[in-house]
């Protein structure tokens, strides 16, 4: 079986080292990088399976790194490494398309739990090629959307998500089904970003009249539709 490669750019070497070292003996291919933008250019030229970006890098910070990749690349997985934990720094990173927050100091047992998760999440997707519902049709393959003519290309994670609520439809799932399914975790701030994520699909499906995502305050979402399309 191939080694899993993994992009880790952070800024202070003795951490730098620490998580190469554990992730080097957890049997994974490691490039590290010290500063932003060094970090880019290694994500332009090379492949990878996931990404670890410190939030506070010179040159580059990891929220503009992370712009970056998802321009190109909207599935792989980007873990954010960062020493504040402010509501408004991690809304602000999954807006972006990050995946997941890791607040310093943590301890090195969960971050390589949290890295098989989003790897093993990533290697079972089987999705059908083509999904409508509504006057919407998906492309689960491309994870691209289209709605109303446009086509919106989708983060993993917002494919996921809609994809939950598709195979749902017209029924309500509650908050901590959605987020222990997609997130893994049903604490305060997976509880936030997937309400960024869900404001999102509402953007995307706006233009369509017979979809609607409702939101059941405190309890859950459910999509509803005039179609009786499913999955």
């Amino acid at each position: 079986m191939m080694q899993k490669k993994i992009l880790i750019v952070e800024d202070d070497p003795s951490l730098g080292f620490v998580i190469k070292d554990n992730l080097d003996r957890a049997g994974y291919e490691i490039t590290l990088c010290s500063e932003g933008e060094a970090g880019e250019a290694c994500f332009h030229a090379h492949t990878f399976d996931l990404v670890i970006l410190d939030v506070m890098l010179p040159k580059k910070d990891g929220f503009a790194v992370a712009k970056s990749i998802r321009a190109i690349n909207k599935e792989i997985p980007i873990l954010f490494l960062t020493a504040k934990s402010m509501a408004e720094d991690k809304i602000e990173g999954f807006k972006i398309g990050g995946d997941d927050f890791i607040v310093k100091p943590f301890n090195m047992e969960e971050l390589i739990y949290r890295i098989e998760v989003f790897l093993r999440r990533k290697s079972t997707h089987t999705y059908e090629s083509l999904i409508s519902f509504g006057e919407t049709s998906i492309d689960f393959k491309n994870l691209e959307l289209i709605c109303a003519g446009t086509t919106t290309t989708l983060t993993q994670k917002e494919g996921d998500l809609l994809k939950l609520l598709i195979e749902n439809q017209d029924k309500v799932l509650k908050r901590e089904e959605i987020l222990t399914s997609i997130w893994g975790d049903d604490d305060y701030f997976a509880g936030r970003s997937m309400d960024v994520f869900i404001s999102k699909l509402r953007k995307y499906l706006k233009d369509d009249p017979t979809t609607n995502i409702v939101n059941y305050h405190g309890v859950g979402f459910k999509l509803e539709t005039k179609s009786n399309s499913r999955i």
